[in-house]
């Protein structure tokens, strides 16, 4: 394997689109916090002055929409026109309609389950949705994520940190970061190449005060010193970051999928998570399947593992679970494959199951990722490991013999 190197990227809570997608996992918690049922998927667009909710519901709870979306603006930060949006004063229109009874009727039975009167509650529905998710895990960074994402969430919440604890400020919510790592011939990283770093700063601030003062408690708070040799800081590259937010850029709900997941480093089916409910596959199956991915890698059955589940609509049995270890396995990755199918099921209503899905536990998931520790996510646990660890030993034993 020849030397290479990789980029990742993320942006702070303030970033337009990322205010769509809090917005959207806000209102989704508010249903599920009154209605476990709700069927929820919800889109946003946010635009100089105005903010539009759309989309379809299915549940028996009433929410004040707009009043939700106007508290999460303030908390952000956005207060007022000169920040990028004032929360108080802009205009908010809502279009949600009654979700599609041709969609319906194969969430809430699936295919298998039409004939038969075995099942009940989640456990017979079908998938929200065709596609494919994919769930990833390796051991190169803390939270079992790519180093490049790692670093450039890192970053991105400590420019809120210090915005927000007025450490500095001068700054305002928008930002964003960008890193590059060279990885040796044995895919491990070595050093970080660059560091593209844009925050969003008031008039008064120089140029010169926002750069030392953002690489010494912003990036060198972050990037570990031996990583740093020789790298190349670029921060506010085009010189000026004065209008940002929805003043300076349309947001929509979605729109950030590769940050949400994993940086680029393997491929995305295109679903996005924010604002959809957990019988919605594209977000309950990529949270299995990082899951499985991460369990995997933490017993030492693989230093990488990528799970792609690729669903039909209606039907709640995946069409296909695959397992792609990058040539970083430990046992023949034939077993490996057997092993997670014995191990996770990959149906929507197991999913939902397995994983308490039907509480209100999104709307911290709509910024630096939805895969990071520290926020109780029980698709982060590893608590499969010891049993994976087993039937590991039973394999190296059986191939010893």
């Amino acid at each position: 394997m020849n030397a290479t190197e990789r980029t990742s990227e993320s942006v702070t809570e303030g970033h337009p689109d990322k205010l769509c997608d809090q917005i959207a996992d806000t209102i989704l918690d508010a249903y599920l916090r009154k209605d476990s049922q709700a069927h929820v998927a919800i889109e946003c667009m946010i635009s100089q002055n105005l903010l539009v909710i759309a989309g379809e519901i299915r549940s028996s709870a009433s929410i004040n929409l707009e009043a939700l979306a106007r508290a999460v603006l303030r908390s952000v930060g956005y207060n007022s026109r000169e920040k990028g949006f004032d929360c108080d004063r802009s205009l908010i229109i809502t279009n949600v309609n009654q979700q599609s009874k041709d969609i319906s009727q194969g969430v809430d039975c699936a295919l298998e389950f039409k004939q038969r009167t075995t099942a009940d509650g989640d456990l017979k529905i079908g998938a929200g949705d065709q596609g494919t998710v994919y769930g990833y895990a390796c051991n190169e960074a803390e939270d079992y994520l790519p180093l490049t994402l790692y670093l450039a969430h890192r970053l991105t919440r400590r420019l809120a940190e210090v915005r927000k604890q007025g450490v500095f400020p001068f700054l305002r919510p928008d930002g964003k970061a960008q890193v590059t790592v060279r990885y040796d011939e044995n895919d491990r990283p070595v050093s970080v190449k660059t560091v593209v770093l844009s925050a969003q700063h008031d008039e008064a601030v120089s140029r010169e005060e926002l750069t030392e003062k953002l690489t010494r408690d912003v990036i060198q708070a972050v990037v570990p010193a031996e990583l740093l040799r020789n790298s190349e800081l670029l921060i506010n590259p085009t010189g000026r970051f004065v209008i940002g937010g929805p003043q300076g850029d349309t947001g929509l709900t979605g729109r950030k999928i590769i940050i949400d997941t994993y940086g680029g480093v393997i491929p995305h089916g295109g679903g996005a998570f924010s604002g959809k409910d957990p019988s919605k596959v594209d977000r309950s199956g990529a949270y299995m399947a990082r899951y499985a991915a991460k369990n995997v890698v933490a017993a030492g059955l693989a230093d990488r593992c990528q799970i792609a589940v690729s669903y039909a609509i209606g039907v709640a049995e995946p069409v296909s679970v695959s397992v792609e270890t990058f040539g970083t396995e430990r046992i023949p990755l034939q077993v490996l494959q057997a092993i997670v199918h014995k191990t996770f099921q990959f149906a929507p209503g197991s999913i939902i199951e397995t994983l308490h899905l039907r509480r209100p536990i999104y709307q911290s998931t709509a910024c630096y990722g939805h895969f990071k520790s520290g926020f109780g996510y029980p698709w982060e646990e590893t608590d499969q490991v010891g049993l994976l660890e087993r039937l590991k030993r039973a394999v190296v034993q059986a191939m010893q013999r």
